[in-house]
């Protein structure tokens, strides 16, 4: 059942970032176009090198395949530089959406992406290389222990963990919690007054219609949904990683294996909260959509198919002269009286 849930979360991971990553690149115009390329970049990266590793390889994944110690220092190497890389990204752009929302007129106070990127790639890179600083991996005998959590990075396990985990967290943290406070500072804050629009008077009926609903509801609470999906979806991916990051090293390789997982799901849930739960990726995925699908023709206009109108079609009068009353054809009298006389009176 492991192994299945695991399957499932990798194909998710390769549709899901890949069809964000065509959306991207076919829509122009979208303000954190770049961030969200790099992440999906990042999570495809990830789906295609460290998670099959995961599924095939024996005490990092779920597989009984024993990797030789070269395959066991590349994937070291390649855990220690993409999930830093994978946490700051989405760092990056929970600031760049915070910086558009809280300074939307000051784009001198906005960093350019590609000095972002560089910087958290660079970061990146020191973390996977103090890897290569850990003790080598076990003989055959024994496991290999091959990735960051059981011993991959020796002493340098509470620094990576610290820079790549608590740091985004507090980042991230602090960019959705200004958002959820200028959103809901605006919620609190009273419409202006129409122009043109009359004065209330000072009556007890104007007071009274103006009067606070018995059960208001809490202001900012749709701007909270966002903000609290993101963080509430890197505390429940990254959290349990960080915390067997900081634990010994015994003890993390008793829950090596479900804590990894939990860790990769991460790669599976940014192109849906990233991605679909964002208004604009909606709208030019649902273009894509409609542009790809073949259009069939139709036989009438929309509007024949409205009630006014199929309502007045029906009562238009016929197109074939009317018949006048001399016109019409003589009842026979004879047969008429004897139908009258064989219908049964009513009661």
């Amino acid at each position: 059942m492991w192994l299945i849930l695991a399957v499932v979360v990798e194909a998710a991971a390769l549709l899901g970032n890949g069809a964000l990553l065509v959306v991207v690149l076919r829509t122009p115009g979208l303000r954190d176009a770049l961030y969200l390329m790099h992440l999906c970049i990042v999570d495809l990266l990830a789906a295609a090198s460290i998670m099959p590793l995961g599924l095939l390889a024996a005490p990092p994944g779920l597989g009984r395949v024993r990797l030789d110690p070269a395959s066991c220092h590349a994937t070291r190497v390649l855990s220690a530089a993409l999930l830093p890389a994978c946490t700051l990204g989405v760092a990056a752009l929970g600031l760049a959406r915070c910086r558009l929302i809280v300074h939307p007129l000051r784009p001198g106070a906005r960093p350019p992406p590609s000095l972002v990127l560089t910087a958290v790639w660079a970061a990146a890179a020191l973390l996977g290389a103090l890897a290569l600083l850990g003790p080598p991996p076990a003989p055959p005998p024994a496991p290999a222990r091959c990735s960051v959590l059981a011993g991959g990075l020796g002493p340098f396990r509470p620094l990576w963990a610290l820079l790549a985990f608590a740091l985004p967290a507090l980042l991230l943290l602090g960019a959705y919690g200004s958002i959820f406070l200028v959103a809901r500072r605006a919620a609190l804050r009273p419409p202006p007054p129409a122009r043109g629009a009359r004065l209330r008077s000072d009556s007890l009926d104007s007071r009274l219609s103006i009067l606070p609903a018995l059960r208001p509801r809490l202001p900012g609470g749709k701007a909270a949904l966002a903000p609290a999906l993101a963080v509430g979806q890197f505390a429940a991916c990254w959290l349990p990683y960080g915390c067997a990051c900081l634990a010994p090293a015994a003890q993390a390789a008793k829950v090596e294996a479900a804590v990894t997982w939990v860790a990769y799901s991460a790669f599976a849930a940014h192109p849906f909260l990233y991605g679909l739960l964002q208004r604009p990726v909606r709208r030019a995925l649902g273009r894509l959509v409609r542009q790809a699908l073949p259009r069939r023709p139709w036989a009438c206009t929309l509007r024949t198919w409205l009630p006014r109108a199929l309502l007045q079609h029906l009562q238009r009068p016929p197109e074939g002269p009317a018949l006048g009353h001399s016109e019409a054809p003589e009842q026979n009298q004879d047969l008429a009286g004897e139908e009258i006389l064989s219908v049964p009176k009513a009661t």
